[in-house]
């Protein structure tokens, strides 16, 4: 099945991994890319070192064009992209921030560029700094969507640029794929989906809890990491999401996640003053942190917090990469094919 995103990437299939903190690991990765998608490595919880490691691993695993995710908002993102553009990943996706930079750096060495947008306005603003695709993420996403269903904020967006769209946010199966393409998308990234795959690192306590759970079975508030998100619904996400967590405490938390992306003490405690938002947000991502670990790799969902999409609602069952790819594109074509012919 070929598309705009296919062509664009060098890959077989238009279905995309993206880059989610503690899941997106250079072996899931890998796994997605070697089964003829893009997979999108996570540097978001990566010091310098792990992000140079993994870009490494991924290279021993596959050598099928791969992604790294750079989240700019958050502190050592900067550090990260900056590797990343040295060793030549061949595609950039960033997010949260301006990437005119990482446009640049990349084209120099052919690379390409993704940007995650979820307004008309960032789609704007991408597709003009030169960005050569969109990730245009819907409300029913895994963490961070939009504000509008994937059903209106795909073809809305798809109307005003002249770029490939990849849509994300509810996209799990054949249905999901076929839907995109009518939607005017070139492709669909799947991460609950993936999340949920044998080669996912993600605990298995969750991936029963995912298959267990239905669309209506997530929270999306702002009040977990300090951005809206969605999280799969259990009785500590809705504790941990009942009101803001305390600043003071969310800063003390922060040290942890100042210490992971390799940014020295003195710099959060002056940036408390100078870029209390920029600061604001790491105290809350460091609190959040610890939650997400404890479920995504402990499997301890009665403390931690998982991030997972409405998606979960249509995931069955757990499977291989490899065949959930089949199953996807071989029943995306079925259906297409079965379209076309109620139309003779």
């Amino acid at each position: 099945m070929q598309t705009r995103i296919t062509e664009l990437f060098g890959i077989e299939h238009p279905i995309v991994l993206p880059g989610m903190s503690w899941i997106s690991t250079p072996e899931l990765v890998a796994a997605v890319c070697n089964a003829g998608g893009l997979g999108i490595l996570a540097s978001g919880p990566l010091s310098q070192q792990q992000t140079r490691d993994a870009i490494a691993t991924i290279r021993s695993l596959t050598d099928k064009p791969f992604g790294i995710g750079i989240t700019l908002m958050m502190p050592g993102a900067k550090q990260n992209a900056k590797i990343a553009l040295e060793l030549q990943v061949p595609v950039i996706n960033f997010s949260l921030g301006k990437g005119d930079w990482l446009v640049e750096g990349a084209k120099q060495y052919g690379g390409k560029v993704i940007a995650t947008v979820v307004t008309e306005k960032h789609a704007l603003a991408a597709q003009k700094s030169g960005v050569d695709a969109l990730l245009v993420t819907g409300h029913e996403a895994a963490a961070h969507g939009g504000e509008v269903t994937s059903l209106c904020l795909v073809p809305n967006i798809v109307d005003i640029v002249d770029i490939p769209v990849i849509a994300a946010g509810g996209f799990a199966d054949s249905r999901g794929l076929v839907a995109a393409l009518a939607l005017g998308a070139d492709a669909v990234a799947m991460g609950s989906r993936f999340a949920t795959s044998l080669e996912s690192p993600v605990h298995q306590n969750v991936k029963n809890a995912v298959i267990e759970k239905r669309v209506a079975d997530t929270i999306y508030s702002k009040n977990f990491d300090g951005l809206y998100a969605r999280v799969m619904k259990t009785p500590a996400a809705q504790k941990a999401t009942k009101k803001p967590m305390n600043f003071l405490i969310a800063t003390i938390k922060s040290f942890k996640a100042a210490k992971m992306v390799d940014m020295p003490m003195w710099k959060l405690l002056i940036g408390l003053v100078a870029q209390f938002d920029k600061i604001k947000m790491l105290s809350l991502f460091g609190a959040a942190t610890e939650k997400l670990e404890a479920a995504t790799i402990d499997g301890d969902l009665e403390n931690g917090v998982q991030f997972i999409g409405q998606s979960q609602g249509v995931i069955h069952e757990v499977k291989s990469v490899q065949q959930i790819m089949n199953d996807v594109v071989s029943g995306a074509e079925t259906r297409i094919q079965t379209l076309a012919n109620k139309q003779t």
